[in-house]
């Protein structure tokens, strides 16, 4: 028999059934922080195909996404098959031919980013900072992939226990004009400013969240914090 689902008023009549799923939420986004980032990385650059769908008529950017699609194709073969560590020494080299090649068409931009995501999976921080770098040059003109690898920046930084630069990375997102990740930076400043020991502005962000992003999947937690 399925279990009863709790309304609103029970979930609050129940803290510690309620605390204890947000720990969990939270350990969920902890855990599967990459695999999130692919996914709304992926979606991103669907977007940027779509919208640049003209592009496909020049030869060149042809040619860049044909290859760039053979490439991905392979490293997902190669990442189910022996893991992201072997699979990024795999196809590395692959993926700096499209850069180099195509540096000025989409397809190779593409390749750049992706090669970034790459590093970040197998664990290489070092590496996947520096080619986000130059995907955030690259970029540059566009808002919703620049957050994106703002965010990812501040993952990267955050893995190699440079707080301050993660936040830095976050707060440049919540300063963007759009509102594309921002409710998601200001839960990740909230995080980083309470392991930094700096509970005020902790409280901070997470206020930001429940007062302007009332939609936000994180405002539940948000207010917990708050509260």
């Amino acid at each position: 028999m399925a279990k009863k689902k709790l309304t609103r008023k029970e979930l609050l009549n129940e803290p510690d059934e309620f605390i204890s799923f947000s720990s969990k939420l939270l350990g969920f986004i902890a855990t599967y922080k990459i695999q999130i980032l692919y996914f709304v990385c992926a979606l991103v650059l669907i977007g940027i195909v779509l919208s640049g769908y003209g592009y496909f008529s020049r030869k060149s950017e042809r040619e860049a996404f044909a290859m760039l699609q053979k490439v991905m194709n392979d490293y997902e073969l190669s990442l189910k098959k022996d893991g992201p560590e072997k699979a990024m020494n795999e196809v590395k080299n692959d993926f700096m031919n499209i850069t180099n090649k195509y540096s000025g068409n989409h397809g190779g931009k593409m390749a750049g980013l992706e090669l970034a995501n790459i590093y970040y999976n197998a664990g290489d921080m070092d590496l996947s900072i520096e080619q986000y770098f130059k995907a955030l040059k690259a970029f540059n003109d566009n808002r919703v992939v620049k957050c994106q690898i703002l965010s990812s920046l501040g993952y990267a930084y955050e893995a190699k226990n440079d707080l301050k630069s993660a936040v830095n990375h976050f707060e440049t997102i919540v300063s963007e004009p759009n509102n594309f990740l921002k409710d998601e930076a200001l839960f990740n400043l909230g995080r980083l400013f309470a392991a930094m020991g700096d509970e005020k502005k902790s409280k901070a962000a997470y206020q930001k969240i429940v007062s302007d992003f009332k939609e936000s999947f994180y405002l539940e937690i948000a207010k917990e914090r708050v509260s």
